[in-house]
């Protein structure tokens, strides 16, 4: 990939973004290092692999390599014999801590994230290690008592020692004899020795060793004879401490030495699997997503054919450029090598035509790096060969002949190694030189680069490349948009229309005398005026277009909204009607019931008399209002269940008159009481059809008991499109709350695509949802990137 083009699409810059999320300076150094790979297989690779950092950082957002240090050279250093200093020691030991935790936590998870989980099987945790110089060091890098028997003898003579002495020399400036003599009574050190100020005047009244003087003179520091014996001894046994110090070092830097592969290999792996990420981490910063994989193969339709623009092998809908402000960049739709293998953007300086080409280099270089590209849902592009750019960051109108001879000479070469697997970007081709003839030298340069089958970009002002790419084949015109009314540009990007100069009606906006104006334009030769004016009409046309498709699209989606929520809303009525009826239903049923038991009693009670037939008949014609109660028709009732006995209390049952499920609270004979969710209700035991022993409780952190599957279902989908950001948390925590509680394993979360302000949201959210198992993004036929997929939590 040449070097000097990524430079000019300021590519460093990107990286340099990207360290800022790395951990360590091992994995910044790699992110420094990351260049775009020519190879397929490499590039699907490192975007599997930042997918799956990024679905991990969503569902397990505490895993990271904590406080890892680049210790490879000090390993290195302990393997030739060095022995390593107490914080180099301690770096190697949280950095092996480190790798044995993401051992611990992804090597498990293969199904899950297979390129990450193999990368950190290869970790070796260490644990003889770890253990060592965790035994032996505090959390400051310091050699604990514990570390050897001698060493904790050596301290505890120390102290001794050092307690002995001050006791001694205590006693000396507290006596009156001597304390007359000092400037103070206190006991204070110099150069490593206890010693007591003596008033200067007063040398030699207390026999001893000058060890300092103040520096006004008026003081002498002495270590009087009586403690000197002492003080030596106190000095003897710290000597033999730092001995000792030593000697453990030396042990642990042999450890490490003899682990030195394994530990240089560790912090290879920990720097790439903090890359992966870090590459996660700006996928999120800059609202990035994978591009899909494309044959470098084009043109792939005969020319003049009209091609859908997510066919084209290069496709990036709503294409952002990474290191310009989200909030208020505009984005682009670029679109090439379906039937057009040339793009020519017009229009006028300073309305983003070089934006435009260095989004698209950068996007290409950043997939082949195997970063997420800030981009619409369905983006594509192929695997270039390389990258060409000749890009001027310039944008004066006095260029010299030497800026000319300069990308004159970055022309050349492109044209040399530019092949059909190439992206060529030019800037303003053919400026800095004659107009005439520089636009002759771009349209021979275009042709040229078309032949060569190079995919390719290009900017210019030359009105005669809008009318070569209209009259040449494989080559599409494209402009970016200015406002004559503001005076600014709107950087939007419109495919298959030229640029204006728009000089004339900039320069009446400005104030230029209206006489001066219409002798301008009386000098453009009518060829020329009518060419833009039928320009102008052909772009308010498209403009209006535009916008009527806008309309009619916020309008279908308005529409799609209602028609969820009537739907929605027509179920919880029709819901509550079934409950209602089944209800009224079951009471009437009761009603019977009690009124066949009185009949009977009375039938018994006129058992031979006259008044039994009436009786006989009255019962006959329970039975028949009975079987007229059919029960209300089930949505769609579950196989039934075998039970292992007669039905126990807290027995999931089936009410078929009411086509729910509830739990058996009561049995009383033959009578039973169920809980129905919201309400209770008595019924005969021999109407309930088993379903199943009692679900698990699954107790919240306060201890309440919740029982799914009682629960009226919230339905599989909640819609958030339209919502503001702010409603959003409460909202999905109740749903999700809902679902759990009416048993659903998985629902649809709809925030549509947008900004990905919803998306965002929404996945942080989840994350924090002690009920969420996991969630991904919607596939193609769940409605992609505007949707969100949750497994919920299972009480079984």
């Amino acid at each position: 990939m040449d070097a000097h083009s990524l430079n000019t699409l300021e590519y460093p810059l990107i990286l340099q973004q990207l360290g800022q999320f790395a951990s360590f300076s091992a994995s910044q150094a790699l992110a420094r290092a990351l260049w775009p790979s020519t190879d397929e297989q490499e590039v699907r690779r490192r975007q599997q692999e930042t997918t799956e950092a990024k679905a991990l950082l969503a569902s397990r957002a505490e895993i990271s390599v904590g406080g890892a240090h680049d210790v490879r050279d000090a390993a290195r250093r302990a393997s030739l014999g060095a022995s390593l200093p107490a914080e180099d020691l301690l770096q190697v030991e949280i950095t092996l801590n480190s790798a044995r935790e993401i051992y611990r936590k992804l090597a498990p998870l293969a199904d899950e994230y297979p390129l990450l989980a193999e990368r950190a099987g290869e970790i070796r945790p260490l644990n003889h290690v770890i253990d060592e110089l965790a035994r032996c060091l505090d959390a400051d890098g310091q050699v604990v008592d514990a570390a050897s028997p001698e060493l904790a003898r050596l301290r505890r003579e120390i102290w001794t020692a050092r307690e002995r002495l001050l006791e001694r020399l205590r006693r000396l400036v507290s006596d009156p004899g001597t304390a007359r003599y000092l400037q103070e009574t206190i006991v204070t050190e110099r150069n490593g020795r206890y010693v007591i100020p003596l008033k200067v005047e007063y040398r030699g009244r207390i026999p001893g060793l000058v060890q300092d003087q103040s520096s006004s003179g008026a003081t002498l520091f002495i270590e009087p004879l009586a403690t000197v014996e002492l003080n030596n001894h106190w000095h003897e046994l710290q000597s033999a401490e730092y001995h000792e110090v030593q000697r453990i070092l030396r042990v642990l830097s042999q450890l490490v030495g003899d682990e030195a592969d394994n530990i240089v290999n560790n912090v290879r792996l920990l720097g790439e699997l903090d890359l992966a990420l870090a590459k996660a981490h700006y996928s999120y910063a800059i609202h990035g997503m994978p591009a899909e994989p494309s044959e470098a193969r084009w043109p792939t339709a005969e020319p003049e054919a009209e091609v859908a623009p997510w066919s084209h092998p290069l496709y990036l809908p709503r294409a952002r450029h990474p290191l310009l402000d989200a909030a208020t960049v505009v984005p682009i739709d670029v679109y090439l090598g379906g039937a057009n293998t040339v793009l020519v953007i017009t229009g006028p300086n300073t309305g983003g035509k070089t934006v435009s080409l260095k989004t698209v280099g950068l996007l290409a270089a950043m997939n082949q790096a195997g970063l997420h590209i800030p981009a619409g849902e369905g983006a594509r592009l192929p695997v270039f060969d390389a990258i060409h750019a000749d890009i001027g960051d310039e944008q004066s109108i006095e260029q010299s002949l030497s800026t000319f001879s300069s990308h004159m000479t970055r022309i050349v070469n492109i044209l040399r190694q530019a092949g059909p697997r190439s992206l060529v970007l030019l800037d303003e081709i053919g400026a800095g030189t004659d107009p005439v003839e520089g636009a002759a030298l771009a349209q021979a340069l275009i042709t040229s680069l078309l032949e060569q089958g190079a995919l390719t970009l290009c900017s210019s002002h030359y009105s005669e490349l809008k009318v070569y790419a209209f009259s040449t084949p494989r080559v599409e015109n494209a402009s970016v948009e200015f406002d004559v009314n503001t005076l600014s540009a709107t950087y939007h990007l419109s495919i298959g229309l030229p640029g204006r100069s728009n000089a004339f009606a900039i320069a009446e906006r400005l104030g230029l005398p209206q006489a001066v104006l219409d002798q301008a334009r009386a000098l453009v030769s009518a060829e020329d005026a009518g060419a833009d004016t039928l320009l102008a009409n052909v772009k308010a046309a498209h403009d209006e277009a535009a916008r009527e498709r806008a309309a009619a699209e916020e309008a279908h989606q308005r529409v799609q909204r209602l028609e969820a929520d009537l739907k929605q809303r027509l179920g919880q009525i029709e819901e509550a009607r079934r409950l209602v009826l089944a209800e009224a239903r079951e009471q009437a049923r009761q009603e019977l019931d009690e009124l066949r038991s009185e009949l009977r009693q009375l039938r018994r009670r006129s058992s031979s008399s006259p008044a039994e037939q009436p009786v006989r008949e009255a019962l006959a014609t329970l039975d028949e209002m009975e079987d007229r109660l059919e029960p209300v028709e089930p949505a769609g009732m579950p196989p039934q269940a075998a039970a292992d006995g007669p039905l126990q209390v807290g027995d999931r049952v089936w009410l078929s008159s009411l086509a729910q499920e509830g739990v058996l609270e009561e049995i009383d004979g033959d009578d039973a009481l169920v809980s129905l969710g919201g309400f209770r209700l008595r019924t005969e035991l021999h109407r309930l059809q088993f379903r199943g022993r009692p679900t698990v409780s699954v107790r919240t952190a306060d201890q309440t008991t919740v029982r799914r599957g009682l629960t009226p279902s919230p339905g599989m989908e909640l819609h958030l499109r339209g919502l503001r950001a702010a409603e959003v948390p409460e909202l999905l925590d109740r749903y999700i709350e809902q679902a759990y509680l009416a048993g659903l394993p998985w629902v649809h979360i709809i925030h549509g695509k947008g900004q990905g302000i919803l998306q965002q949201i929404v996945r942080e959210q989840l994350s924090n949802n002690a009920l969420v198992a996991s969630f991904r993004g919607g596939e193609q036929g769940e409605g992609g990137a505007g949707v969100t997929v949750v497994r919920l939590e299972s009480a079984e």
